[in-house]
């Protein structure tokens, strides 16, 4: 894709501080770096997100974040935890359209990273989480 920033950067078209590269994945610095370490690990194919892998696409990337993961914990050992992210679409805070994983280090809880998850589950009855359940697995089936 001509116009996709993260394409430019695998194509080395837009400088980047690099921490891995093989033949599939590309994994550099996030400019942002909201904690030191911050990592974006990349498939060097343009893919927009997680809908857009197979399952080869996703096996290669994937099985890449562990080495990635480990290296952040050697060279930072100070970190004290790691979250893996990954948005999709506009509407879960994707801002690049081609598909990245954030590797962010934790260093504290007073790092300036933070994920709410709330507590919905006296919203679902028995019956209604079945139902959800059921529906998923029906699609995941075909």
């Amino acid at each position: 894709m001509t116009d996709c920033i993260f394409c430019k950067i695998v194509a080395k078209e837009i400088p980047s501080y690099p921490v891995y590269e093989d033949e599939l994945v590309y994994a550099f610095l996030d400019i942002t770096q909201v904690t030191k370490g911050h990592t974006l690990v990349v498939p060097k194919q343009h893919v927009q997100d997680i809908f857009d892998y197979d399952e080869d696409l996703a096996a290669a990337v994937f099985a890449r974040i562990p080495k990635i993961a480990r290296a952040l914990e050697k060279a930072f050992p100070e970190m004290e935890g790691l979250n893996i992210l990954n948005n999709n679409k506009e509407t879960a805070y994707q801002s690049v359209f081609h598909s990245h994983i954030h590797l962010i280090p934790r260093y504290s809880k007073e790092d300036d990273f933070s994920i709410h998850f709330g507590n919905h589950q006296e919203d679902y009855t028995s019956n209604e989480m079945a139902a959800i359940a059921q529906a998923i697995q029906e699609q995941v089936s075909q």
